[in-house]
């Protein structure tokens, strides 16, 4: 039975993500007016607006005009609920259930806003970045390795001040990491538009804000490292692709799914054989 909720519920928002997706890069209300056939404006009805059910019924085609309808739709509906329901088998019900279903959400829509537009909205990211801040006061983020210096400074910081400065320690190194590449990237060559865009910086403001400065370094290398890989994979493959700006933020939001996922055992796995776990 939790499961099924847990799925429902993910149908549900992620038909409403597929919303934010859509009309978040064109400045548009995601409120009003309802759902509508983005060909023939037709209003589209409830009964054609179940997430994922409708959409196999109808073939992916609009009732009114036929006009085939992008399979994103259906796509991100059943990519909500599954992500949901694997957040659930990491954390159970539980307050860090609540925060990383939250990250995953907004995660879905930079992704796909990414991927569809190559553009990050700042609505999503500083929205995020707020929250963030605000959970990083009751559910406690990652404070390494500034726990770790303040314990051998001597300085005892209460668990509730460590979590926020580990959110504003993630915040910084995403951010500022991806910051500095820009500016180094506008010094040396004059074109950083091409190379990074600020909203990948937001993306991993974002991003520290939840997981902390270990799993930002993480995210950032999984998604570079996913990122060089597929580029430069189909370079190769077909050089039509040689000056393709790719949507470098789906990457980063792919990775940062993972991290928030399964990047801890991964961590832990590290520091043990490090010898700084403790």
């Amino acid at each position: 039975m939790v499961y099924f909720v847990i799925t429902l519920f993910g149908l549900l928002f992620g038909s409403f993500l597929n919303v934010c997706i859509v009309r978040l890069p064109r400045r548009q209300s995601i409120l009003l007016p309802r759902s509508h056939c983005p060909h023939c404006k037709h209003t589209i009805r409830w009964y054609d607006n179940i997430p994922v059910v409708s959409y196999l019924l109808l073939r992916g085609r609009c009732r009114d005009c036929h006009t085939r309808i992008s399979p994103q739709y259906a796509i991100v509906e059943a990519l909500t609920a599954i992500l949901l329901v694997a957040t659930f088998l990491r954390y159970g019900l539980s307050p860090e259930f609540v925060k990383y279903s939250a990250l995953v959400m907004l995660l879905i829509v930079l992704i796909f806003t990414d991927l569809r537009e190559r553009l990050i909205p700042h609505a999503v990211t500083f929205f995020g970045i707020g929250l963030g801040l605000v959970l990083s006061l009751f559910i406690e983020v990652d404070s390494r390795p500034l726990g770790w210096l303040a314990e051998r400074m001597g300085v005892l910081l209460p668990g509730t001040l460590l979590s926020v400065l580990g959110a504003l320690a993630g915040a910084l190194i995403g951010g500022g990491l991806f910051y500095a590449v820009g500016t180094a990237f506008f010094i040396l060559s004059g074109r950083t538009k091409e190379y990074l865009g600020f909203g990948d910086v937001m993306l991993m403001l974002m991003v520290g804000v939840f997981l902390g400065a270990p799993l930002t370094l993480l995210t950032i290398l999984l998604g570079s490292f996913a990122g060089s890989i597929v580029a430069v994979t189909i370079t190769l493959a077909a050089p039509r692709f040689r000056n393709y700006h790719w949507p470098y933020g789906t990457f980063l939001g792919i990775a940062a799914v993972y991290a928030a996922l399964n990047g801890q055992r991964l961590l832990e796995a590290y520091f043990r054989w490090s010898g700084m776990a403790g």
